[in-house]
């Protein structure tokens, strides 16, 4: 349980620092990004998950670029659905998609107990 909730920190964070660093993404405060990352885990363990199988070969040709998409459209699917946090655009999406992964990649890792 403690280590979901580590997670679930590291990701509210981890969004706060791309709304900060990405023009066209705004979080109103910490309770907006935890809401946000709770929506967006959610979507993407759902959503995101079937878009992903069900463009997979898409995905291949591609090297994996559609993944991005994916992200990006996931992200602009948690904006619309959480009050305190906008996302004004595909672009701002699409980077973000990508700053928030290596953002909570690199958060995570230094957090690890190994």
């Amino acid at each position: 349980m403690g280590v979901l909730l580590i997670h679930w920190l590291i990701s509210a964070v981890s969004l706060l620092i791309v709304a900060y660093l990405i023009p066209g993404i705004h979080v109103e405060g910490f309770v907006a990004a935890l809401i946000a990352s709770v929506v967006m885990g959610l979507a993407n363990a759902t959503l995101g998950l079937v878009l992903k199988i069900l463009t997979f070969p898409l995905s291949l040709v591609t090297f994996g670029f559609f993944f991005l998409v994916i992200n990006a459209f996931m992200l602009q699917l948690a904006a619309a659905l959480v009050s305190g946090f906008s996302v004004t655009g595909f672009w701002p999406a699409f980077f973000g998609a990508i700053v928030l992964s290596l953002i909570s990649m690199a958060l995570r890792s230094l957090l690890s107990n190994d």
